[in-house]
């Protein structure tokens, strides 16, 4: 009993070690979201532009929309915008911004300068809806059915690729689906 005892931690080391190991293949941007097949959390937050308009889960309702997490501190959502402006404006895709984690006056001044691809913004300074959503970063997309129903989650930047071989064939199926 007392060799089992000696040999215990190095059991429980190995067991440890097996299972991070296992994780470590597994690639994050893979992770489907908890919500997919189920509405977009009920909440109630401030417009990005207009801080006296509250904006809710109604917002996603009556056609079919790209929620796009962002942040003025994270590097590849400045990757990404030039794609998202084209697609807004180019390809009139119709795009919602979650500000997220980040200082109002700093975004305003982001759009202000890149260009705003979002039809409207949601700011969530505290993160209180992209905790709801199961964000654990930025940028991440959401495509949103016009019932306001979650379709798929994308983790990463948005560029023309991942728009012609992931997200345009997703939204064409739930428009079939309609």
């Amino acid at each position: 009993m007392k060799r089992f005892l000696l040999f215990l931690p190095l059991l429980v080391a190995v067991v440890i070690g097996i299972v991070l190991f296992a994780g470590i293949g597994k690639d994050p941007t893979k992770l489907e979201s908890a919500l997919i097949g189920k509405p977009v959390p009920e909440f109630s937050l401030r417009d990005l532009h207009n801080p006296d308009a509250m904006l809710d889960q109604g917002l996603f309702r009556g056609q079919v929309n790209l929620l796009n997490v962002w942040g003025t501190w994270c590097p590849a959502c400045r990757d990404e915008h030039d794609d998202l402006m084209w697609l807004a404006m180019e390809k009139g895709v119709p795009i919602i911004g979650l500000n997220y984690k980040d200082n109002r006056e700093d975004a305003l001044v982001w759009l202000d300068r890149l260009g705003d691809p979002y039809r409207k913004t949601i700011y969530d300074p505290k993160g209180t809806l992209g905790f709801d959503l199961g964000v654990y970063g930025a940028p991440e997309t959401f495509v949103i059915d016009a019932g306001g129903v979650v379709r798929y989650r994308h983790v990463g930047v948005v560029n023309e690729n991942v728009w012609e071989q992931t997200l345009l064939p997703v939204i064409n199926e739930v428009r079939e689906d309609g």
